[in-house]
């Protein structure tokens, strides 16, 4: 059967050459639904099968926060610790890596474990060696993620669509994340300040300053990857299955940051300082960049993502994703992110399906992917690592 994707067809991104970035070594501890684990890889895509319930997701959710932030359920640190007897000491729950890029290779990891005053902290080492926060990691490695869970994107809260879109700017400026830490933590203070007191103009106009500097370099660069993906989109638009998308960035912060950054800073540094009273009544932060929205429309229906049928969405967010993922290869020298796809073959026909696994191929991406039915995958079993999962253990498959 021909692929329904040609990467030599006119518009289409060539493939790459370059060298794989790939996780060949996973290891977990009080993870979840396991006690212990250890996968080893050849850095090829990677297939894991099994029945519902069995630990697929847990495995995807594990890798995501081996990046900045709070991985692809977003949950709470705590909410990760395995619901039975503790197998190691010294952390509540751990995840580490070896992480190959190219000829390189680094060893990576996070866990959760008491602090000193019995509170919980998060632990983050590279090459063994502690770093500051998960921030750290994301020069190391880019992934990104599709989850059963993000097909409601676009017609849910806004507060999602931002998390996608930080996650797409992140794999260009790994600096994001640490711009937003900044941006929230002062949020936060002015809040606290607002609501108790004492509101010391000084210390205001500080947490003010800090938060218009860093919301204006946010607002910036989610603008500079939005019009980075639009190009893309439009290139890969008589290319493939999957529909061309144009995004956008709602709210009143995109004006701001279209315009001189000096000026920006200053005018939202003034609105802020205008809108303390209103914030404080309100009991929350009424201006900045944590308010934005991703708009996306269907370019060629002329139709919000919103308004279009379940399956039309879900190829849409495909087609951002492997936009992206194009984008940030020629961007590192030709390391694909790793793309972590949680059942994501089963809500595709057969033609989007191959099409998917194609593009995956011609990225040379390891794609982390999972499936309670391997005759899905049957395209890729060639070239791919599969494992079948049961009951927290894994099991390779010739």
């Amino acid at each position: 059967m021909a692929s329904a994707f040609d990467p030599r067809r006119q518009g289409a991104p060539e493939p790459l050459a370059a060298p794989r970035l790939a996780v060949t070594r996973l290891l977990l501890a009080n993870f979840r639904s396991y006690a212990q684990g250890e996968l080893l890889t050849s850095g090829r895509p990677v297939v894991l099968a099994g029945p519902n319930g069995a630990g697929k997701t847990n495995v995807l959710d594990a890798i995501s926060l081996l990046s900045p932030g709070k991985g692809l359920r977003g949950a709470k640190l705590g909410d990760h610790i395995r619901k039975g007897p503790q197998v190691s000491e010294g952390a509540l729950w751990t995840v580490a890596a070896t992480v190959a890029r190219g000829s390189e290779s680094y060893e990576i990891g996070t866990g959760l474990a008491l602090g000193a005053e019995g509170g919980e902290r998060r632990l983050v080492h590279l090459n063994g060696v502690a770093a500051q926060n998960s921030a750290d990691l994301g020069e190391v490695v880019q992934m990104l993620w599709l989850t059963p869970a993000m097909d409601r994107l676009f017609i849910e809260s806004a507060a999602g669509r931002r998390r996608f879109l930080d996650r797409l700017v992140l794999g260009f400026e790994p600096g994001h994340a640490r711009r937003t830490l900044r941006y929230e933590h002062a949020m936060r203070e002015r809040a606290r300040l607002l609501k108790y007191g004492p509101r010391d103009p000084a210390w205001l106009d500080g947490l003010e300053a800090e938060m218009a500097e860093t919301g204006i370099d946010m607002t910036g660069a989610r603008v500079a990857t939005i019009a980075r993906l639009n190009a893309a989109l439009a290139t890969r638009e008589a290319a493939g299955v999957f529909p061309c998308a144009q995004l956008s960035l709602a709210g009143e912060m995109a004006p701001l940051a279209e315009g001189d950054r000096d000026a920006a800073i200053t005018s939202l540094k003034s609105m802020l300082a205008g809108a303390r009273i209103t914030d404080a009544q309100v009991r929350r932060t009424t201006i900045g960049p944590h308010l934005c929205d991703l708009a996306v429309r269907h370019t060629e229906k002329r139709m919000d993502a919103r308004d279009c049928s379940t399956g039309e969405q879900k190829a849409l967010l495909i087609s951002i994703v492997l936009a992206d993922a194009w984008e940030l290869a020629q961007a590192r020298d030709g390391y694909a992110p790793l793309l972590l796809l949680d059942e994501v073959a089963a809500h595709l026909d057969a033609r989007r399906r191959e099409a998917l696994f194609e593009e995956i191929l011609a990225l040379r991406a390891q794609a982390w992917m999972t499936g309670t039915d391997l005759s899905l995958f049957e395209h890729l079993h060639a070239r791919t690592d599969i494992f079948s999962v049961n009951a927290g253990e894994f099991a390779r498959q010739e």
